[in-house]
C-alpha cells in the first residue's frame, strides 16, 4: 500500500526552525510531484511548497524566502526546511504525492504533523 509518513513537527519559537520530512512508500517516486500543505482550524487547506520529478519548486507567497522544500529521491524522501517562523505558520502539515500520466490521475496524502509557533 501507498504511505506517506511526516514527521519533524512540534513546537518552536516564533523565529525558529523545523525541517519537516516525509517518507514515501509504495509508489515511484521519482514520478510524483510531491506537495506539502497545511490547515489551520476552521480554514482550508492549502499549498505551502511544491517540488516536480524535475525539481522545480512552488511556493505559497506566504514562505517564499523562508521555507524550502527539497526531495533525495534515493530515499524517498521530501523535505520542508522552516525558518523564520511565525505564528500564522501554526498547522498540521501534510505530505502530498500527486501523479498524472499512463496510470490516471493519483493523488496521495500523509496522515499529518502539528507544528506550533507560540512564545
Amino acid at each position: 500500500q501507498v504511505q506517506l509518513v511526516e514527521s519533524g513537527g512540534g513546537l518552536v519559537q516564533p523565529g525558529g526552525s523545523l525541517r519537516l520530512s516525509c517518507a514515501a512508500s509504495g509508489i515511484i517516486f521519482s514520478s510524483y510531484t510531491m506537495g506539502w500543505y497545511r490547515q489551520a482550524p476552521g480554514k482550508q487547506r492549502g499549498l505551502v511548497a511544491a517540488i516536480t520529478s524535475g525539481g522545480s519548486t512552488n511556493y505559497a507567497d506566504s514562505v517564499k524566502g523562508r521555507f524550502t522544500i527539497s526531495r533525495d529521491n534515493a530515499k524517498n524522501t521530501v523535505y520542508l526546511q522552516m525558518n523564520s517562523l511565525k505564528p500564522e505558520d501554526t498547522a498540521v502539515y501534510y505530505c502530498n504525492a500527486a501523479y498524472s500520466g499512463m496510470y490516471g490521475n493519483l493523488d496521495y496524502w500523509g496522515q499529518g504533523t502539528q507544528v506550533t509557533v507560540s512564545s
